[in-house]
């Protein structure tokens, strides 16, 4: 299998080495397996004929223009955290002519892959148009706002949609990256999984801390303050729209434009963040029941199982030493 990891200045350097290392373990297992051939063919592609990353290394990089035609180009994330910081990055004339790569090779029928923000540039580029995807969670407000025609789902960890697949936060890459190794051999995939430690994640949303999704907007902000004052005595659509002065209308619409999830799910997501919280410091399940809005503790468990994928045992050893 060909590949072409499209590597543009600034790229985050776990993102690209977790890429480019998956691969190279999957070739050399195929060789100690007997297999006389790499799966991998891999190519590092940058717009300038050599990458510079977030952290200062240069590497040498094929042009594009120069580059032979992959079965599938990966791009890994650009390291902008941050709103403001990944808008300025996507502005940028090396970005640009990256773009209008992706548009070409999308043209002639190369799979596309994308994991964290290496998705925005999917996105941006319009490869990612009319198609479910995911993307890092804690930029997911900015990506629905900036790409209203792509169907995200942000709790997923990997979503492959035909042509293309996306992949969840900073590690997803590696998530990416096996996907990529079981479409060549599943059972190297497996291989692969026990030599580098992969655990199967699915879903991020258990990941996921909704306040840092609430301060993407000032009303879902003061919405998140007002859930959390009031976890214990449950939710009310009409009292928390007009607590924050709005009309519930507004209220649904503005969680789901931001947030992806209507103002009850929201609510949800932090009644269970509390609860894993209180768990995690040895409070009794009767008390955390109360303090989150539960009338009794199995319906807590069943909801700390169903939405973090661990039961109460396995939340409470998860901090100790």
């Amino acid at each position: 299998m060909r590949l072409t990891v499209l590597a543009l200045d600034g790229v985050f350097d776990t993102g690209l080495t977790v890429l480019l290392d998956t691969f190279s373990t999957a070739n050399e297992l195929a060789a100690m397996q007997g297999i006389d051939r790499p799966l991998f063919d891999v190519q590092l592609v940058g717009v300038s004929g050599h990458v510079r990353t977030a952290m200062g290394l240069t590497a040498c990089a094929a042009l594009p223009d120069t580059a032979r035609k992959p079965d599938w180009v990966i791009v890994p994330a650009l390291n902008a955290k941050q709103p403001d910081q990944l808008v300025e990055a996507l502005g940028r004339p090396d970005v640009a002519k990256g773009l209008a790569h992706l548009r070409g090779w999308q043209a002639e029928g190369v799979g596309m892959a994308g994991a964290c923000i290496g998705t925005f540039l999917l996105a941006e580029a319009g490869v990612l148009d009319g198609r479910e995807a995911t993307t890092t969670w804690s930029l997911a407000p900015l990506f629905r706002q900036r790409y209203p025609q792509v169907r995200l789902d942000d709790s997923r960890m990997l979503v492959p949609a035909g042509p293309v697949v996306t992949a969840g936060a900073m590690m997803g890459h590696l998530d990416l990256a096996l996907w990529l190794v079981r479409q060549a051999s599943p059972q190297m995939a497996a291989l692969v999984a026990r030599f580098m430690l992969i655990d199967k994640r699915s879903s991020q949303a258990r990941y996921i801390i909704p306040d840092h999704l609430a301060h993407a907007d000032p009303l879902i902000e003061r919405f998140e303050r007002w859930a959390r004052a009031n976890l214990a005595a449950g939710f009310s659509l009409p009292a928390a729209a007009s607590a924050l002065a709005v009309s519930a209308r507004t209220l649904q619409r503005r969680t789901e434009a931001v947030l992806g999830k209507s103002p009850l799910a929201f609510f949800q997501d932090m009644r269970v963040e509390r609860a894993r919280h209180l768990v995690s410091i040895g409070q009794s399940l009767d008390e955390i029941a109360g303090e989150v809005g539960y009338a009794d503790t199995a319906t807590l468990r069943t909801l700390l199982r169903r939405r973090l994928g661990r039961g109460v045992r396995e939340l409470r050893t998860e901090t100790r030493p």
